[in-house]
């Protein structure tokens, strides 16, 4: 069952396959692996794409807390997806879609929906083969028009859940043969101060699970705070029976921008190809270079509160704090980070609290939890004069705090905070009409890329450097133009708008230093070697601050 697409030529090239699994304990890093090997891949001239399967039952992270599952990232065509699809995006130049993400969920819904249908002809319907021929079939979806397609599996071997998926990659491994697939597995060899070494055993274990449901795995990426040396590689290699150059050391790094390199380091990229029969090409890692020594000797340090509710989980605010690194390296700076609890932000505290922030910065979110707080901030940046950037519901708050403190509107607030119900009232942020009685949460938002024009003169304007603009979008609320000539007339500028249905994307303040606050979430399009105009620009100006 050998993939297959062709060249411009004529000629039919064999689409590779590398799986990605885990195994010792979860979150040991299969994402940054399967992101950075994409990413020196595509530096030796390959067309990448990368896929994450996830065992839960959820159809998607959307309607899942922050607190269990961090951020959720949004792809242009509108899927709510595992934030691993960041790291994706952020390495590569992989344009990901819905197909890129796939839950457990969704591949059993799939199945029954057509056992409704009666599509299969009355047999009975069971994980071998149905189950496992629905992700082998997702798999060669989300391949389509790439040379390489990495594949990551979510959880750990062993994982009841994740049973089926490790079933589906062993047949697919059958199926395309020698020389077409490789697997990575990521585990973690522990450091035992007390014995003053490093212990391989669990690593032996995780690849024993493997073995035991028919796997075996190619390369080793063996996670750890201290460097891996030859002669454990040797005895990892002798008991996992994988040749001691295919255990790779992955000591814990500064930055997740040193991955890369230290991969490449190690020969992973240059093994993969030999591996997977791929011819050996020239390649460039100048700009993982780059930021490498950006990273080591910043000319300069930049402080940035972000005044948010979820401060104590940062993986809530992923991509927004790689994000303000990237604007940082456009900036060859260093950006310290100083998240803000909201919730704790009063009156009485904010100078001290927000003392050392260069720039401050109003994240996403939902609820009415901490809105007061980050309000307070806005006002604080606003009449003070730091440069500040509000992103979604940031926006969203900038008009409620300039409603209120400058246009004398006290009540101004949102639908959100007051309910469907409430009739009259200055309602400056409202709900869209198509999002009003929606009882189903999960992918009901306004998702995924829409376009934007900006107006002339604008500070968007200057930074895109361009008039039309497309930026990604997760949010059930709007600005109400019924209160936009009053704002207007009070200094605050509507300079970004979706002309299609007449929605405000960006507001500004023209006579403050950095006043920028936007609907969307800009986060989602930035990558370290392509800093967001918009990140770049906040960091530039809180660096002259």
């Amino acid at each position: 069952m050998s993939q297959a697409k062709s060249t411009k030529s004529g000629k039919r090239l064999k689409q590779k396959f590398i799986f990605v699994t885990g195994g010792v304990v979860s979150s040991i890093g299969k994402g940054l692996t399967a992101a950075s090997l994409g990413s020196l891949l595509e530096a030796r001239g390959f067309k990448v794409t990368l896929m994450k399967f996830d065992p839960y039952l959820n159809v998607d992270p959307g309607t899942m807390s922050p607190f269990q599952h961090g951020e959720v990232y949004v792809t242009d065509d509108g899927a709510e997806t595992d934030l691993d699809l960041g790291h994706y995006e952020r390495f590569t130049n992989s344009v990901l879609q819905r197909a890129n993400s796939v839950s457990a969920g969704q591949i059993y819904d799939r199945v029954i929906s057509r056992e409704r249908r009666g599509d299969y002809l009355g047999g009975t319907v069971q994980v071998i083969p149905h189950i496992t021929d629905e992700i082998k079939s997702r798999v060669y979806e989300a391949a389509q028009g790439s040379e390489i397609a990495i594949v990551e599996i979510g959880g750990t071997v062993g994982d009841i859940e994740a049973q089926p998926f490790f079933e589906a990659i062993r047949q697919m491994r059958l199926d395309l043969g020698v020389g077409n697939t490789a697997l990575v597995h990521v585990t973690y060899v522990p450091y035992i101060a007390v014995a003053g070494e490093l212990k391989s055993k669990p690593t032996q274990h995780s690849v024993k699970e493997l073995r035991e449901i028919g796997l075996q795995p190619d390369f080793l990426i063996c996670r750890s705070e201290k460097v891996i040396d030859d002669n454990l590689k040797s005895k990892i290699g002798l008991f996992c029976s994988i040749k001691k150059e295919n255990v790779i050391s992955a000591k814990d790094s500064e930055s997740i921008y040193d991955v890369p390199l230290a991969l490449h380091k190690e020969n992973l990229d240059y093994l993969v190809v030999e591996t997977l029969n791929l011819k050996q090409t020239k390649y460039s890692i100048a700009g993982w270079q780059k930021i490498a020594k950006i990273q080591r000797s910043p000319l300069s340090k930049v402080k940035i509160a972000v005044v948010g509710k979820y401060v104590d989980l940062k993986e809530s605010y992923k991509s927004l704090h790689e994000s303000l690194v990237h604007g940082g390296l456009a900036n060859r700076a260093k950006v310290e980070i100083i998240y803000i609890d909201s919730d704790k932000l009063t009156a009485k505290n904010i100078k001290t609290m927000l003392s050392e922030a260069q720039g401050i910065l109003v994240p996403g979110g939902f609820g009415t939890r901490g809105v007061e707080g980050k309000i307070l901030a806005i006002k604080y940046a606003r009449e003070k004069k730091i440069p500040f950037f509000g992103i979604c519901f940031g926006m969203q708050l900038a008009a409620i705090e300039f409603a209120r403190n400058v246009c004398g509107i006290a009540d101004a607030t949102s639908r959100e905070f007051v309910g469907e119900d409430k009739r009259g009232g200055n309602i400056v942020i409202d709900s869209m009409a198509e999002q009003r009685g929606i009882v189903d949460k999960g992918g009901t938002m306004r998702l995924g890329a829409f376009q934007c024009t900006l107006a002339p003169k604008s500070r968007a304007l200057k930074v895109y450097k361009k008039s039309i603009i497309w930026e990604r979008h997760r949010h059930r609320f709007e600005f109400n133009n019924q209160y936009r000539d009053l704002l207007e007339k009070n200094g605050l500028r509507a300079t970004g708008v979706n002309e299609e249905r007449n929605l405000v994307e960006i507001i500004e303040i023209p006579k403050h230093p950095w006043f920028v606050a936007v609907q969307f979430h800009p986060e989602f399009k930035s990558k370290p070697l392509s800093p967001h105009p918009l990140f770049a620009d906040f960091i530039r100006a809180s660096r002259q601050k």
